[in-house]
Parts: C-alpha cells; structure tokens; sequence
C-alpha cells in the first residue's frame, strides 16, 4: 500500500482512518463482509452517518462496497474491508514527500 504513495495520498489515508466510528468500522469488518443496516445496528450508528464514514474509507481505498438483490428484488449494500497493510515509517514520509510534483517545484 505504501508504494508509489504521495503525500496527499498519505494524509488521506492518515486521515480516512483517524476517526474512532472509522476505526470500529474497520474492525467489524475485519471478520468479513456485513450488510449495511447490520453493520450500523453493531456499531450502534445511524445508516446516513455510517455512510458518511464508510464513504470516506472508500475514497481511501480501505474498503470497498458490493449492491445485490436480494430474492425478492431488494437492494442490499455490503462492505468489506480491501486488504491493507500500512507502516508509516520516517522514509515512508520522505518517499511520499518526493513523489509529490508541488513539492519538488516549490509550491504548496
């Protein structure tokens, strides 16, 4: 995961996972994937904020969220969890830090 990783791709990965709710998400979903509305009742949240949560965890490639039918025509949301292992060392800063192009130009 940390390959070829720049900067902004670091700080949205930190920040995807930087979040209690987001930390239990990923925890639930360590066993496998979970419907949707089972996934909220364990966590103990509404649908709309676990959306907004699991949203985020998509955009960072953590998880990843499959729509089904159901036999008798109901749309299902599941989410699992992408297999990741992410180290954050100090040369993985400096290497994220050397792909960014704004960086190496002088701008921010």
């Amino acid at each position: 995961m940390n390959e070829n990783m720049t900067s902004e791709d670091l700080l949205g990965l930190l920040t995807a996972i930087a979040h209690p709710l987001r930390l239990g998400v990923i925890a639930e979903l360590a066993s496998g994937r979970v419907h949707v509305s089972e996934l909220a009742r364990r966590l103990g949240m509404s649908r709309p904020l676990l959306y907004m949560h699991l949203d985020r965890l998509e955009k960072a490639g953590l998880v990843t969220g499959q729509l089904e039918l159901s036999d008798d025509g109901k749309a299902m949301k599941y989410f699992e969890l992408v297999p990741f292992d992410l180290r954050v060392t100090p040369q993985t800063v400096l290497d994220a830090l050397a792909r960014n192009p704004a960086l190496e130009e002088g701008t921010t």
